[in-house]
């Protein structure tokens, strides 16, 4: 759908224009250190790798060898989406979706995300969702891809583990005797598909208000597109991760006719 909107109307491409022309000039003093800092791709390949580090060691150690093997999937998914331009447009042609930034971001995120123990999986969505949304605006500030090649980024890689999470077998889950329930998941997880489904509504709220001054670029629709590209990137990460969250704790802790705690019931005796 965003593939759709943003790269074959001419409403999509003007709009990605316009945040990319922009927004690099809208960023408030005390963020452009922060997005000046993270927009270098030595730090943000040494800051993900470093995550998906701890996620893969993490799995070796916990013994999750089903997971181990799913983390491989993630090195496949980069690839690049066709862009046919049907406006005049500055930015690189060269530079299309997914964001090759972004995905690593986010993938290594969710490597963490995947293989951590239920103590902290919280933890991990919310640093997930943090880096996600920081690489894929830095990304848009220095100029390197418009809002599209960055939401698009972020739900291939959600997209793809969430397919992972559903085949996850018992390798990959917790131990029979410690499947618990984890009011952090359900608190974070809870928090994080609410406030990304109010942040997604909001922006698409601002975006249909700055349509009609879309294709002429228009000065008055600078601000409401910049504010929409960068709350609708942070309303599809809450959304993504808070997903993976929840998904993950099924898949780690399944239902039994106990619930969540405890080992699953012996079969019946016949």
């Amino acid at each position: 759908g965003v593939w759709w909107g943003c790269v074959f109307t001419e409403n999509g491409q003007s709009y990605d224009e316009l945040v990319w022309k922009n927004l690099h000039n809208d960023v408030p003093s005390w963020a452009t250190g922060v997005m000046n800092a993270v927009a270098q791709s030595w730090l943000v390949i040494a800051v993900s790798c470093t995550i998906a580090a701890i996620g893969i060691i993490t799995a070796l150690i916990r013994r999750r060898w089903w997971l181990a093997g799913q983390i491989a999937v993630f090195a496949r998914i980069k690839g690049l989406l066709p862009r046919p331009f049907i406006i005049n447009t500055e930015s690189p042609a060269a530079n299309s979706a997914p964001s090759g930034h972004t995905m690593l971001a986010a993938a290594c995120a969710v490597i963490l995300l995947l293989t951590v123990p239920r103590a902290v999986r919280a933890l991990a969505g919310v640093i997930g969702v943090v880096w996600a949304v920081t690489v894929g605006v830095s990304v848009i500030y220095g100029q390197w891809h418009r809002p599209s090649d960055v939401a698009m980024s972020i739900l291939l890689v959600a997209g793809l583990a969430l397919l992972a999470l559903a085949v996850t077998r018992k390798s990959g889950m917790d131990e029979p005797g410690r499947r618990v329930s984890s009011v952090s998941v359900q608190i974070v997880g809870s928090v994080l598909i609410t406030g990304g489904l109010l942040l997604l509504a909001y922006s698409g709220y601002v975006i249909w208000q700055v349509v009609p001054g879309l294709n002429v670029s228009a000065s008055w629709a600078v601000q409401g597109a910049n504010v929409s590209a960068v709350v609708g990137i942070a309303g599809v990460a809450m959304l993504a991760f808070g997903l993976l969250l929840a998904l993950r704790q099924i898949t780690a802790a399944p239902l039994s006719r106990l619930g969540l705690i405890g080992a699953p019931p012996a079969p019946p005796k016949r």
